[in-house]
């Protein structure tokens, strides 16, 4: 493909929505560009700001937080894999309300309890701590949701 041609598709995308660099790279490396194509691509795209991993962050973080109701490690986790910088990162998580995850471990909790047909308390707090523990949450921040549905009477 040629640079200006590839160029003209990225910026199309980058307009639509929010990528991160390490996205648009694996795009133009399945285009069969050279690695300096591909450099002055990004480069290029991240001066214009088509490309702004801040921007990227702060966008996942949000979504994936109120749509997929995603706990914070979770979300540190993906977007490390992402190659973000780490400061990206802290700045996007920290853009969020405190009890924006907690209330959500919290809602994500009480609905799962609804539907667990577990008669032993014992196995109920084992597959809650296993659900909370995959949505991404702090084992400690569940055990505080548990004790409080437990004083409720609901555990």
């Amino acid at each position: 493909m040629e640079i200006e041609k590839a160029y003209q598709k990225l910026t199309a995308l980058c307009a639509r929505r929010e990528y991160c660099c390490s996205d648009i790279r694996a795009k133009l490396l399945k285009w069969d560009l050279q690695a300096d194509e591909v450099e002055q691509l990004m480069d290029q795209l991240i001066q214009q700001d088509f490309i702004n991993e801040g921007r990227y962050a702060g966008f996942y973080v949000r979504d994936k937080a109120r749509f997929n109701k995603w706990g914070p490690t979770k979300i540190i986790w993906n977007l490390r894999q992402k190659g973000l910088p780490e400061e990206a990162i802290q700045d996007a998580l920290a853009t969020l309300e405190d009890d924006v995850f907690h209330s959500q471990l919290e809602q994500g909790l009480r609905q799962k309890l609804r539907l667990l047909r577990e008669d032993d308390p014992y196995k109920k707090k084992q597959a809650l701590l296993r659900f909370g523990a995959s949505r991404g949450f702090a084992f400690e921040e569940i055990l505080k949701v548990l004790d409080q549905l437990k004083v409720e009477g609901l555990l």
